[in-house]
């Protein structure tokens, strides 16, 4: 299945319904918004209404409050979010976005001891 890419105010409430992997109130999700971003009631139920509209979240009445459930999973939306910017920007290379980084000094020591790793592990 293919998913829309969501903006970053979008993606930054799936984040956090990610994390906690369960049903969310609202103000559960504001809760956990990071203290410089604090965002009024209607916008967060702005975004949340264009997540469930996306198909991204299942929206569910429980007593007097709306929760919000993830549906679409972490992993697959990741999955094809890096397939898209690894296709866009670097016409599929994975050398060409890893050195994009190297050459840019983005990576630490410990960053490509990481992927030095992962790739011995493959």
């Amino acid at each position: 299945m293919e998913y829309k890419t969501l903006p970053n105010s979008e993606l930054e409430l799936m984040m956090i319904l990610w994390e906690e992997e369960r049903s969310m109130t609202r103000m559960e999700i504001e809760e956990r918004l990071p203290k410089k971003r604090k965002l009024s009631k209607t916008t967060v139920l702005s975004f949340l209404s264009r997540l469930e509209e996306k198909g991204f979240v299942q929206v569910r009445k429980e007593g007097r409050n709306n929760c919000y459930l993830p549906i679409v999973k972490k992993r697959d939306y990741l999955q094809q979010e890096g397939s898209s910017i690894l296709t866009k920007l670097y016409g599929s290379s994975v050398k060409r976005f890893v050195a994009s980084l190297y050459d840019g000094d983005r990576l630490t020591k410990d960053q490509i001891e990481e992927l030095k790793d992962y790739l011995d592990s493959l």
